[in-house]
């Protein structure tokens, strides 16, 4: 397989993680649904994929990882409100961009079986209960 080609197959595998994940999340209704999480994962995908080959033998791919931590921790945090009762609400969708991102970079390092395993988890975890999830 041609080095692009997997490319491609790491973005694509990247659309259909974070599909699955911002489906649940639209379907429940919450402010950051499927195109976020997808533009999410794609972007973190192609970050990742870009350090890995784009900058040649002496570059440092974590440094890349390490900024789209922080990126999408400033994104989540702004998703993050109180309301007038003192109720906080946006925890859950923070949490669930902040791991499609990270979803999204292990697409893009090429963890064909880490990143759908990371999935299945976050769908587990966005389904539980209210009661024993504890939000």
């Amino acid at each position: 397989m041609s080095p692009e080609l997997e490319m491609v197959l790491r973005l694509l595998l990247a659309v259909a993680l974070g599909t699955l994940i911002g489906f649940e999340r639209q379907h429940a209704r919450k402010p950051a649904g499927l195109r976020t999480h997808v533009l999410i994962c794609i972007g973190a995908t192609l970050f990742t994929i870009a350090s890995i080959y784009g900058f040649g033998p002496g570059a440092d791919p974590a440094r890349v990882a390490a900024g789209i931590v922080v990126g999408i921790g400033f994104v989540g945090a702004g998703m993050i409100i109180r309301t007038q009762e003192g109720i906080v609400v946006g925890l859950t969708s923070a949490s669930s961009i902040w791991a499609v991102a990270a979803i999204g970079l292990a697409a893009g390092a090429g963890l064909y079986i880490l990143a759908p395993v990371a999935t299945l988890i976050v769908l587990i975890v966005l389904r539980l209960p209210k009661k024993i999830g504890g939000e």
